[in-house]
C-alpha cells in the first residue's frame, strides 16, 4: 500500500512539493508555537472537520511531539462540544486504532 505521500507525490508532484516545503518546511518549523501546540491544533481541525485520512496521520505526529494519549482523548472531548457527536465519534475510532498500532 503506499502512504499518502507516495501517492500525493505520483498524482500530484506540485501539491507534494508545497506540502513538503511550505506546510512542513515552513509553518510547521515557526518559533512561535511549538511542534506539540501545532499538533494539538491540527488534531482539533482535522477531527472537527473529519477529515479522517488526515486525522490517522496526524494524532501519529501529535503522539511523537509529545501530545499523550489522555490529552487527544479530550482534544476530540471538547472538539466535539463544538463540532458535533458524529465527529467526536468518528474521531475516538481512529484514536483507539492509532493507539492499538502503537501498543498504547
Amino acid at each position: 500500500m503506499s502512504t499518502s505521500r507516495n501517492v500525493m507525490q505520483e498524482v500530484s508532484p506540485k501539491l507534494a512539493e508545497l506540502t513538503a516545503d511550505m506546510l512542513f518546511g515552513d509553518v510547521w518549523e515557526r518559533p512561535e508555537l511549538s511542534k506539540r501546540d501545532r499538533s494539538l491544533i491540527t488534531v482539533a481541525n482535522l477531527v472537527a472537520l473529519y477529515r479522517t485520512d488526515q486525522l490517522r496521520g496526524h494524532i501519529g505526529r501529535a503522539l511523537d511531539n509529545g501530545v499523550t494519549k489522555a490529552e487527544i482523548s479530550e482534544v476530540i472531548l471538547h472538539t466535539t462540544m463544538y463540532a458535533g457527536w458524529p465527529v467526536g465519534a468518528n474521531a475516538v475510532r481512529i484514536a483507539k486504532e492509532v493507539f492499538e498500532e502503537r501498543g498504547i
